[in-house]
């Protein structure tokens, strides 16, 4: 140990083993406490935070059995559940140090010491220390995010009856371990549903995943969703896990899944069927326990019809299917979701906004709202951002009279790619590089677009 890190308290009942330890520490740690008396350590541990107890296990004359430490010693885990002890003890055996460990012991020292091995032995219940208290913050902070997020609807506003529809389906369809199909246009929301109908479902307290299709490439498709094992291919330098073996046991959320080409359905449909994944590279299946939920902002009937889709494949994924309406469908959700965003994003950027005008709700009700509630989030934050006032006026918004043209430019060719590529340069010039907005723009997640990005090296 080079700096000076962590609080000891020793407790012997020999004057001589504690003068040892705090010549030995006083130089490797913030402070040692040492007592000759355990009765003294309830009223000790109340006054402060020791990292480290250094524990004697015999405090009686001629005793040799370590019960006297052994009692102390949940004692102190009573005060604090989280404490480090390390026995300490010139009668220790083997078994005594099973013992010690199997009680909650963390580790267990032999007099007399090496003060190396002491040191090192110090050093590392301080880091199993400080790790405990990192945990401990992390489970309050998931607490108090699960508290929040697990309100039936924390993510969704709406009180309209078409949302109240797809509200009750959520209610009935969460419990089940039913496949769910979420169908709706961009920015409608369909990862909340997929997030709500997991948050009300029997595995709320397993994982959540989601997977965006539409930015995993064909080659690597398998390999994302399937895993691989070392070796299988040029840069498989480790086994990987794919997403159906990590989500085993919670949800699956897998997003644009009417962009999946044929060859991919196929693949996608037989894991379904048997249940079990093969790892690219390995010969033996893993069993799989996911629900799936996904989503598609394709007409997938249509697809179907048009063999573009697998029936069979829909038939697997669509036990029940959820319709979210669009922004224009449900215009009247609008004031209410205005002032959701306005709260969020007045404390965000330090705004003084205390609301929005009348007349910014008329003008806000009269659009088309292509990127539906997305859009509005972003028109919102954006307008929070310029506003010069405390009330949100109409001229604060900036909305397009031709919501859905990026601009007027010429198509190259009519390769696809060569209009996908188009498209985003255009967007992206629109936005001045702002990927955030040029995502929400064009519709699709940031990593979808910086892949799309990598793909046209743009």
């Amino acid at each position: 140990m080079t700096a000076k890190i962590g609080r000891i308290l020793a407790v012997d009942d020999n004057e001589d083993i504690l003068f040892a330890l705090k010549l030995l520490l006083k130089n490797h740690v913030e402070s040692i406490t040492a007592i000759n008396n355990p009765e003294r350590i309830p009223e000790v541990m109340k006054k402060e935070d020791f990292d480290v107890i250094l524990l004697d296990m015999n405090f009686t004359k001629d005793a040799i059995s370590g019960q006297e430490g052994f009692e102390w010693m949940e004692k102190i885990i009573e005060i604090d559940n989280d404490a480090v002890v390390v026995f300490i003890t010139a009668y220790g055996d083997a078994e005594k140090a099973v013992r010690a460990i199997k009680a909650g012991a963390t580790d267990f020292v032999l007099k007399p010491w090496q003060n190396e091995k002491l040191l090192a032995t110090i050093s590392s219940s301080i880091k199993l220390r400080r790790s405990r208290w990192e945990t401990d913050s992390l489970r309050n902070k998931q607490k108090e995010l699960s508290a929040v997020m697990d309100q039936p609807f924390a993510d969704f506003i709406g009180n309209s009856p078409e949302m109240q529809k797809v509200f009750a389906t959520i209610q009935k369809v969460a419990a089940t371990d039913a496949n769910v199909l979420i169908l709706g246009e961009n920015g409608t929301g369909k990862e909340l549903v997929a997030r709500a109908l997991h948050r009300n479902s029997h595995r709320k307290d397993e994982v959540f995943i989601s997977v965006d299709l539409g930015s995993i490439s064909e080659s690597l498709f398998e390999s994302e969703l399937f895993g691989h094992e070392k070796g299988a291919f040029t840069d498989a330098k480790k086994e990987k896990p794919g997403r159906f073996e990590v989500a085993s046991g919670g949800s699956l959320f897998l997003d644009e899944i009417g962009n999946l080409s044929n060859t991919l359905q196929t693949k996608l449909l037989t894991v379904l069927e048997r249940r079990e994944v093969v790892r690219v590279g390995a010969t033996r299946p893993k069993a799989i326990d996911v629900r799936l939920i996904c989503a598609t902002n394709n007409n997938i009937l249509q697809m179907v019809s048009d063999n573009q889709f697998r029936q069979d494949l829909l038939y697997r994924v669509n036990t029940v299917e959820i319709h979210l309406p669009p922004l224009r469908d449900r215009a009247g959700d609008i004031p209410l979701l205005a002032n959701h965003y306005i709260k969020i994003y007045t404390k965000k950027y330090k705004k003084n906004i205390k609301g929005i005008s009348t007349s910014s709700i008329k003008k806000l009700n009269l659009y088309p709202w292509p990127g539906n509630v997305r859009e509005l989030q972003h028109a919102i934050e954006r307008a929070i951002i310029m506003a010069d006032s405390n009330i949100l006026e109409p001229d604060d918004f900036i909305l397009s009279t031709q919501p859905n043209k990026v601009g007027d430019f010429e198509l190259s060719s009519f390769n696809l790619d060569d209009v996908e590529k188009q498209i985003i340069v255009k967007v992206l010039k629109q936005f001045q590089g702002n990927i955030s907005q040029a995502a929400q723009e064009l519709g699709i997640t940031r990593t979808s677009l910086y892949r799309r990005m990598e793909k046209y090296d743009l």
